[in-house]
């Protein structure tokens, strides 16, 4: 069988998708420059105008695992139109709101379309030539990032000049235009899991269980860390998860199957997407403050919304310069070694960002420095879990991942508005954060990019089966999966899930994603082993 070849289809494919990831990943950041001005534009307290944000993050923790899962079943390309709905709906509901309640329900719809990204990244291990795929996840999955470094200065520009109705308004356009160019570009691949029931029973457990922590870890600084409220949530979440882990062991379907998530290489790699996650954000937190706060203060620059979103643009642009360069780290040296540059860099750029923090040209560099590392771990992340997931799990998997990177973020948040908050100075009457709080945040990004680095240093390698004197070579675009599994299983099963014990290929068949994951000084699956890589 040849190998698929790249055509321009293919490349409207991977735009399409990454359209859409950056599309979900603007619906986040939409609302930030109108944080100050919500509870007038809303007529509400600041406490209430703050559930906009958090009903965002609560809906796209519930449902991206839950639509990755129907993705597998239903069809991934079914299940992307399906999320662009909400993101219309969400933002026509949000424009047209005069108060707290329908603005909250909107937003929430808006976290619906969060799933866009892990379906995106699953479909392209269906429809993606083997020879573009590390760089098509790479950016497909820096998108998250893009988006957000792109959609914050525009956002901005947007409330400064018009009406703050056209943030919504322009993200119902543009969530129109990604299910036009779905429907037209993206071609459906039969679904892996068609058949298999759908575990209801697991979705509302998660669900309550997501909700109950990311409330007390989101609300914990409002309502207290040591309240009952805060507490009770707590104790909920732990309660449940527990509850819905031994559930979800035994039952047949399972919405998240544990035993491939316990897997070493993809456990670990969940564990390095948590402390990602969270030096993401805390650059994110701490880096527009340092711009805006008074010059008066003695270290803040005194750079408007605007200015800082338009100073911060650099580091969204440089996860789109950096995503295709992170695929070709990967197919040259595997995904662990790129998940551990990009945790160095990240660390790289805290370490700058603590000598910089003095100019706004100072912060951009290191703000660049750090999106970079963060686009190289990113495309790296779904690459590893791809590896080591049968098919029929690849987009539960991925959405499993894409939830612990937004867990990441949320702990970040709540932790480095602690430092923030308690870690202050006062003059002229004023109390603020002062430098020192800002550097403990910058140096605990730095400390915990260093950890996820550790971390991703124990993924254990895949090794490579012996060539085959015919290699089985990838699917066609649009071929159904089962046929692609059936094939591997009579060629010896040599895909990048060989050796998981699923008895099935679980990867594209060849290529980026293939056992050749070899780190620094490891011997055992080198690159001249792999057929793909040496052109048999």
């Amino acid at each position: 069988m040849s190998q698929p070849s790249t055509s321009p289809r293919t490349g409207g494919v991977v735009a399409t998708l990454a359209l859409a990831g950056v599309t979900a990943a603007v619906m986040q950041t939409l609302v930030t420059p109108l944080l100050p001005e919500l509870p007038r534009i809303l007529d509400t307290s600041p406490s209430n105008a703050a559930w906009v944000i958090t009903a965002t993050l609560l809906v796209a923790g519930c449902c991206v695992p839950i639509i990755g899962r129907l993705g597998d079943m239903l069809g991934k390309r079914r299940m992307l139109l399906a999320c662009s709905v909400p993101l219309m709906v969400g933002s026509v509901v949000c424009a047209l709101s005069d108060s707290v309640v329908p603005m909250i329900v909107g937003r929430g719809l808006q976290g619906v379309g969060m799933g866009m990204i892990p379906l995106g990244i699953a479909l392209l291990r269906d429809v993606v030539p083997t020879e573009r795929l590390s760089s098509s996840i790479a950016l497909v999955s820096a998108s998250m990032g893009i988006g957000g470094g792109i959609g914050l200065p525009v956002a901005a520009a947007v409330a400064q000049y018009s009406s703050w109705r056209a943030l919504f308004w322009g993200s119902a356009v543009l969530a129109a235009l990604v299910a036009v160019m779905i429907y037209l570009l993206v071609p459906q691949a039969p679904p892996a899991a068609k058949g298999q029931r759908f575990d209801f029973v697991g979705a509302v457990g998660l669900a309550v269980g997501l909700v109950s922590l990311l409330l007390a870890v989101s609300k914990g600084a409002d309502w207290g860390w040591g309240s009952t409220t805060t507490l009770t949530l707590f104790a909920l979440a732990a309660v449940t998860l527990v509850a819905w882990g031994c559930f979800e062991w035994r039952t047949r379907d399972p919405l998240v199957d544990l035993r491939t998530t316990a897997r070493p290489r993809v456990l670990l790699t969940n564990l390095a997407s948590i402390l990602i996650g969270f030096g993401m954000y805390a650059s994110m937190l701490v880096v527009p403050q340092l711009l805006q706060y008074p010059e008066a203060t003695g270290f803040g620059l005194g750079q408007s919304m605007l200015a800082a979103g338009l100073w911060m643009l650099p580091g969204g642009l440089m996860m789109m310069v950096v995503s295709p360069l992170g695929g070709m780290l990967t197919n040259a040296r595997g995904p662990k070694t790129t998940l551990i540059s990009g945790a160095l860099v990240l660390a790289t750029g805290y370490l700058a960002s603590l000598v910089l923090t003095g100019t706004a040209v100072g912060l951009m560099t290191a703000l660049m420095i750090m999106n970079s590392g963060v686009a190289l771990a990113y495309g790296a992340m779904p690459a590893l879990i791809m590896s080591a997931v049968p098919v029929g799990e690849t987009a539960a998997a991925n959405g499993f991942n894409a939830l612990m990177r937004s867990l990441g973020t949320s702990v970040g948040a709540a932790v480095v508005g602690v430092v923030l908050a308690q870690m202050t100075t006062t003059a002229g009457g004023y109390t603020f954060t002062s430098e020192s709080g800002f550097r403990t945040a910058l140096i605990i990004g730095c400390v915990l990019a260093l950890a996820s680095a550790a971390i991703a240093t124990l993924i254990p390698h895949t090794h490579t089966a012996a060539p085959d004197p015919a290699p089985q070579q990838a699917p066609p675009a649009g071929r159904p999966d089962a046929e692609a599994d059936t094939e591997a299983d009579a060629e010896a099963d040599t895909g990048p899930g060989a050796g998981t014990g699923n008895g099935r290929g679980s990867g594209p068949g060849a290529g980026p994603l293939r056992g050749a994951d070899v780190g620094p000084g490891d011997a055992s699956a080198g690159a001249d082993n792999d057929p793909v890589r040496t052109g048999s």
